[in-house]
């Protein structure tokens, strides 16, 4: 008797673990992160026209962020943006704003909120590099953290704040800015 207690015992725990495996959530695709030298030879537009890529910031950690100007989340964090450029710029890290839209009006929305970091434009492109670095639902804002080598060291969709971003900053470097 008590072996056909344990059979049921040892059923009802596969059947237990059969019904959860079928019915547990899919993991979630990540986007293949493009290989750091496609990424560091991505050119976009200056407010001037000029071409730009983040190959210029080799061997610096790079925040690119992903916005727009209709967007109210990207315009919440962009003055903390601004501040921390300003806190970590002795460390040689770098902000970098683009939008995928026309450069005048990025131009005014800069003037408008004061960000004095680089802010680039581009077309579709923008879009689906956000999507390449992980962004599959393409909302924004979207920011990344490149190290120094152009590896993806952190992503966020959505606002990143402040406070948090110091921190990422923070454990990539050994020292922290005066």
């Amino acid at each position: 008797m008590r072996w056909l207690f344990a059979l049921v015992g040892v059923l009802a725990a596969l059947a237990g673990t059969a019904s959860w495996l079928a019915t547990r959530p899919a993991p979630p695709v990540v986007a293949k992160a493009p290989a750091p030298g496609a990424l560091m030879a991505a050119t976009f537009r200056d407010l001037d026209g000029r071409p730009r890529s983040l190959g210029e910031f080799q061997g610096r950690v790079v925040v690119l962020n992903f916005w727009a100007t209709w967007c109210a989340p990207c315009r919440e964090e962009m003055p903390g943006f601004e501040r921390l450029q300003e806190r970590w710029k002795k460390t040689g890290a770098v902000f970098v704003g683009i939008s995928a839209e026309d450069a005048s009006k990025v131009s005014a929305f800069s003037r408008s909120l004061g960000v004095t970091y680089p802010l680039w434009t581009g077309g579709d492109e923008v879009g689906e590099l956000s999507r390449r670095l992980g962004n599959s639902a393409g909302v924004l804002p979207h920011t990344v953290v490149f190290d120094p080598l152009g590896r993806v060291y952190d992503a966020k969709v959505g606002v990143y704040l402040e406070a948090d971003l110091d921190r990422t900053l923070m454990r990539m470097s050994l020292i922290e800015p005066r």
